[in-house]
């Protein structure tokens, strides 16, 4: 077995449902300017995009490391996601994931929060309330003129 081959069978496992494309695909905005006589390169497919997108956000690589998975270009993929960002294609997903977990499951919206820590930052640095400069700096005092 080829290493591509290889690399493209383990990416098999990243590629999005058939469940998750019905409810991501209606969001996906019309292209802007389309040729009308259908010159150029044609567009790429929305989901192999979206593939290449979620590819990136779960592992983390970089954006060009795409092109050796086989799912998309990089390049393609991190237009779309620019192109979709600004769309709200996401935003509207995670509200409507949100909406239907409520629904499954129910959430406990008084016990929610978005964002909250309880302890200290780990790199803060102690208090120093009292002290009227910050530390290591010395006071200055008016000096007589000789």
């Amino acid at each position: 077995m080829s290493k591509q081959h290889r690399s493209r069978a383990s990416t098999k496992r990243w590629l999005v449902s058939d469940g998750l494309w019905l409810k991501v695909e209606p969001l996906i905005p019309k292209p802007k300017n389309p040729d009308p006589l259908g010159r150029g390169r044609p567009r790429a497919c929305n989901r192999k995009s979206l593939n290449g997108i979620l590819f990136v956000l779960r592992t983390g690589c970089q954006w060009k490391a795409l092109d050796d998975t086989g799912i998309c270009s990089g390049s393609t993929a991190h237009t779309r996601f620019q192109e979709w960002t600004e769309a709200r294609v996401f935003e509207t997903l995670w509200a409507q994931g949100l909406e239907e977990y409520d629904e499954m499951k129910g959430i406990q919206w008084r016990w929610q929060s978005m964002d909250g820590a309880m302890t200290k930052a780990p790199l803060g640095g102690e208090k120093n309330g009292g002290q009227p400069h910050r530390p290591g700096q010395a006071r200055r005092q008016a000096q007589p003129v000789v």
